[in-house]
């Protein structure tokens, strides 16, 4: 059984299996109000999120995507497409319409087939530390960037990273090939509720280039950088892009 990682042990909290079409994701779900939808990167799973779901001032939805965390393997590997509309399937189950939808490096990817894919679900849509740049889309360079990006990391981020990544099992090269493949900027061009664009200052993976073609993408878009930050930016000392996506929630 999925058990709680996230909520607050004061704070009621439900952990749910949702099932559809061959895959299966978990859900976490805790707090009032807005509803804050959380697809993590590759590799990783909700657990990592810990410090940026409990600086957030709402209903907390934080998914472990089917073969990461503690979802189980799908029979496929799901494509971002497929990722968004298993996604929606499960906000149509739980009643949700009005979601700020948070992606997070693979996870915006996701998040942004689901904008462009199910607008009647999504309020606004946060990309962070946006995957994957049209300019090196390849694993080998993805690879690196990131391993770059982590030698800079504090331990407890490091340990998080590396257990997710042992749960994400031996398809995780066939799971990044699916995301390295994906044309973001075709689902980009089809959101047309309000977006942040939020990118760690020294993201190696998400390059200033790279988001500004994103701001041309997206009409209704808005990019903020967040000092002193690299790509682990909402899992290393969230407090800035939980301020962030907050102040965005509220004009959504």
């Amino acid at each position: 059984m999925p058990t709680r990682l996230l909520a607050p042990e004061c704070v009621p909290a439900t952990v749910d299996e949702f099932d559809h079409a061959g895959a299966t994701l978990i859900v976490e779900a805790f707090g009032e109000g807005r509803p804050f939808v959380l697809l993590h990167g590759i590799g990783m799973g909700r657990s990592v999120y810990l410090d940026l779901t409990r600086r957030l001032h709402g209903r907390v939805f934080a998914v472990d995507l089917p073969g990461f965390g503690e979802a189980p393997e799908p029979e496929r590997t799901l494509t971002m497409a497929r990722h968004a509309d298993l996604v929606a399937s499960y906000l149509r189950s739980a009643g949700i319409t009005d979601a700020v939808v948070i992606g997070h490096s693979m996870g915006s990817q996701i998040a942004a087939e689901l904008a462009a894919r199910h607008p009647d679900l999504v309020a606004g849509v946060v990309l962070a530390g946006p995957s994957v740049n049209s300019a090196a889309r390849t694993i080998t360079a993805q690879a690196g960037y990131l391993l770059w990006d982590l030698l800079g990391e504090s331990p407890t981020v490091l340990w998080r990273g590396a257990r997710e990544y042992l749960r994400g099992g031996p398809h995780l090269i066939r799971k990044m090939r699916a995301m390295i493949v994906h044309e973001p900027e075709d689902a980009y061009r089809r959101i047309r509720c309000p977006a942040l664009v939020l990118r760690g200052e020294s993201d190696p993976l998400a390059p200033m280039s790279w988001c500004q073609e994103i701001l041309e993408c997206i009409p209704s878009a808005e990019l903020a950088v967040i000092r002193d930050h690299g790509h682990e930016t909402l899992i290393s000392d969230a407090e800035p892009a939980a301020r962030l996506i907050q102040d965005f929630a509220a004009r959504v």
